[in-house]
C-alpha cells in the first residue's frame, strides 16, 4: 500500500516556529531538529500506527514522540481511512500543549 504523509498549514508552521526558535541559538542544532522530526514523520508511511493513541478536541488521533536531545518533539497526527497519514501539530515535548 502506497500512503502518503502529509502536513497541513498549522504543522508546517509549528515547524517553522521550532526551526526559528533554534536557529536563534544553534544553527546546527535547527538542521538535526529538523531532519529529526521530517525522518521520524516519514516513517509513518510504513507504519503509520506506530504512536500512541490520544484524545485531542475530542477526536481520537495519534501522536508520535520524535527523541531529539535532552527533551524531542510530539507529531500529532490523523490516519485516513485510505492509510494516509495527515499531520495536524507538531510541538516540543517541553510546550504545555500544541498551540
Amino acid at each position: 500500500m502506497s500512503r502518503k504523509v502529509r502536513y497541513n498549514a498549522k504543522a508546517r508552521a509549528d515547524l517553522n516556529r521550532l526551526y526559528d526558535f533554534l536557529l536563534d541559538r544553534d544553527v546546527e542544532a535547527s538542521e538535526r531538529a529538523l531532519n529529526a522530526i521530517v525522518s521520524a514523520v516519514a516513517g509513518l508511511m510504513r507504519f503509520p500506527h506506530t504512536g500512541r493513541k490520544v484524545e485531542h478536541d475530542g477526536r481520537q488521533l495519534r501522536e508520535l514522540p520524535i527523541s531529539f536531545g535532552r527533551a524531542g518533539y510530539v507529531a500529532l497526527y490523523q490516519i485516513a481511512e485510505n492509510g494516509d497519514v495527515q499531520i495536524l501539530a507538531i510541538r516540543h515535548q517541553r510546550e504545555d500543549d500544541y498551540r
